[in-house]
């Protein structure tokens, strides 16, 4: 389980009250499925690591469905060595770097790694849904390139869309992969707010002696998480979404809310930022 916290809470709160609120960080255990759930627009986050045996996506008891999708859409990104995910008996291999969209009603759905020494590591998000669509697959090279940023503001980097309008279709989630180009280290410049949705990062590609400074809150009472290889950064439609890392990176992106827009967000100038 996880809970967060409102705006008017955060001047309060401290480092391990922001951690436990807000960062994810013990995802990706090897043989293990596991979720968190969030109240931000009831969002479900989780990796899945299979080894020598496939695991199986069931219902928590949070849910209160008869099986995960019951009610839900999920989209999968595959972060790790090639494997396949299994839904209602067809199955899909995912290379590294391939996306799955998994439609609301899919019983049965399993990962497995073709090799327990290389496994997949299989990244989850999930938002309730109101429509069923086609379970989809997307290999990472037919993701659609969006170049952004300059090299002059370390930002120079390139979006990779896969669940979104025009591209595979969902009830709200919108999902996709940006990476930082060498000497680029924010993720986006300058910030913005998503008042109408809620936006979880992954941070991967990191060494272990690097990190992500994520940037939170109000833009008027900003605060931070400092973010390592593989954790998780839950960000409330309130705060601002922003972050910069002590070397380039790639994160993994998801959204869901109201709407589906990718570039429905509202910037916030840097001058305004304290």
């Amino acid at each position: 389980m996880q809970t967060t916290a409102c705006a008017s809470r955060l001047r309060q709160m401290s480092s391990a009250e922001l951690r436990a609120s807000f960062l994810v960080d013990d995802l990706f255990k090897p043989g293990r499925l596991d979720l968190v759930w969030t109240d931000l627009d009831r969002a479900v986050l989780g990796s899945a690591v299979p080894l020598e045996q496939k695991l199986v996506l069931t219902a928590p008891p949070e849910l209160r469905s008869a099986y995960f999708t019951e009610r839900r859409e999920l989209g999968v990104l595959n972060l790790g060595g090639a494997g396949a995910i299994t839904v209602d008996g067809n199955r899909q291999v995912m290379a590294g770097s391939d996306g799955l969209y998994v439609g609301r009603g899919s019983e049965q759905i399993a990962f497995e790694s073709e090799e327990a020494s290389a496994p997949a590591k299989f990244y989850l998000v999930s938002y309730p849904a109101h429509a069923t669509h086609p379970t989809s697959h997307l290999s990472g090279s037919d993701a659609e390139p969006v170049p952004l940023g300059r090299a002059r503001d370390a930002n120079e980097r390139t979006i990779y869309k896969y669940i979104y309008p025009g591209g595979i279709q969902s009830c709200q989630l919108v999902m996709g992969i940006t990476a930082l180009k060498e000497g680029s280290v924010w993720n986006t410049l300058p910030p913005h707010t998503h008042e109408r949705r809620t936006e979880i990062y992954l941070y991967f590609d990191l060494p272990p002696d690097a990190c992500v400074m994520h940037l939170m809150g109000p833009a008027d009472e900003m605060r931070h998480l400092v973010v390592r290889n593989e954790q998780a950064v839950l960000s409330p439609g309130w705060s601002i979404h922003c972050g910069v890392g002590t070397r380039n990176y790639r994160f993994a992106w998801a959204m869901g809310g109201e709407n589906q827009e990718f570039t429905d967000m509202d910037p916030v100038r840097v001058k305004d930022l304290a």
